[in-house]
């Protein structure tokens, strides 16, 4: 089985946790907070934080177009919540001078589901992630409000006001979802992830 080391965008946000969750799905997890340790990194999560401290922090510490390019050549990246705002296309609700990665042609709202008082969690089913609905946990979650055609939806959320709303996508190897898996015991999708940077990293094994 191939060794892979994966990297955690640490300017803002979950960082621990999704270190944590990496190193258990069986890869090594790093920080990256620079360009030179991003070049050492068979992928990258964005995790999820406040998207327009993380949009800054990027371009204050030279990370924003270097991250571009490794994700336009094909680096596997995962964003989860604000990290699923980073890797949109087009972000409503954002800040005027608000940045992205890009990486996944979609249209993100920023807060949809409201405030942190309207954070909840609910049941979401995953396509291709075998096993029972993940139990996913929103907080001040973004959705998906459009996508374009070479995007896969994979999950929606299943029940409640929100009943329909896009949750998670993939597009080549950028993944993100709404809500936040690192903070449960559930270490499915980061196997999966880890899987999926294994296969772009080893594409012939």
């Amino acid at each position: 089985m191939a060794e892979v080391t994966i990297g955690v965008l640490a300017l803002q946000g979950d960082v621990r946790e999704h270190l944590a969750a990496l190193t258990g799905a069986g890869a090594t997890a790093v920080p990256v907070r620079r360009p030179e340790e991003l070049e050492r990194v068979d992928g990258l999560v964005v995790p999820g934080g406040e998207s327009t401290t993380i949009s800054k922090l990027a371009e204050a510490f030279d990370l924003l177009d270097p991250i571009r390019k490794r994700i336009g050549t094909g680096l596997p990246v995962y964003g989860s919540c604000a990290g699923m705002i980073m890797l949109a296309t087009e972000v409503l609700d954002g800040r005027p001078d608000q940045q992205s990665f890009g990486g996944i042609e979609m249209t993100v709202r920023r807060n949809a589901f409201g405030r942190q008082v309207d954070s909840f969690e609910a049941p979401v089913e995953l396509a291709g992630v075998p096993g029972p609905s993940f139990h996913a946990v929103f907080i001040r979650a973004p959705w998906v409000e459009r996508v374009a055609d070479g995007v896969e939806v994979l999950g929606r959320v299943t029940e409640g006001p929100a009943a329909g709303r896009i949750v998670a996508v993939r597009q080549g190897n950028a993944v993100a979802t709404a809500f936040h898996p690192e903070l449960t015991g559930d270490r499915r999708l980061h196997r999966w992830f880890v899987e999926l940077v294994r296969g772009a990293a080893d594409p012939v094994g």
